[in-house]
């Protein structure tokens, strides 16, 4: 329950010396538990030249037209920020020859994705001279580091879920990575 409207500032003393408030705290406590007992949704009174609103819900938040900066970082080919809107027959027409492109260049396969579990920095070697956990082609086990995930000054060693061979290290030493970002494809076999 909200009060949109309150009273004015005119209360006993202010009000031509009558001594009384133009609405008395008990007649809007009384028009506030009417409003919530009923069926209707608001009420709006005006008495001696003071208007009270009480609402069970309060209204709609106004709509401002803001413009949204397109996202900074690589985007996929064909695919339209979330904050763009593509004309429905252009847009269409581009997304689909994506997906057909997508679908040629990457025929099916048994490779593994290992995706970041957070937000955070790539690091594929412990520290800046060390050598990297793992390389293309490296033969990894279930439970070996595969890279460390950097999140808030907090080093997460990312460990591999299956036995399988690094086919394609996807990101750069060094770069950030988003959530559900792929990492590694590794092969199972």
């Amino acid at each position: 329950m909200k009060v949109m409207d309150e009273v004015p500032a005119e209360t006993a003393g202010q009000n031509g010396g009558t001594g009384r408030a133009m609405m008395d705290l008990e007649f809007v406590r009384g028009l506030i538990e009417a409003v919530d007992e009923s069926g209707i949704d608001s009420l709006e009174i005006t008495r001696a030249g003071t208007r009270i609103r009480i609402a069970k819900t309060p209204p709609p938040a106004p709509v401002s037209a803001v413009p949204m900066a397109p996202p900074s970082g690589p985007v996929m080919a064909g695919a339209a920020p979330a904050n763009v809107q593509v004309p429905n027959a252009a847009g269409d027409a581009a997304a689909e020859s994506a997906a057909a492109a997508t679908t040629a260049e990457a025929p099916a396969s048994n490779l593994a994705e290992v995706t970041s579990p957070m937000v955070g920095t790539f690091y594929r070697a412990p520290a800046p001279e060390a050598p990297a956990y793992v390389e293309v082609g490296s033969r990894v086990a279930k439970g070996q580091t595969l890279c460390i995930l950097e999140a808030m000054k907090l080093m997460n060693e990312l460990e591999s879920e299956l036995d399988g061979e690094v086919r394609e290290i996807l990101v750069e030493n060094g770069e950030p990575v988003e959530y559900g970002q792929t990492l590694f494809l590794i092969d199972p076999a």
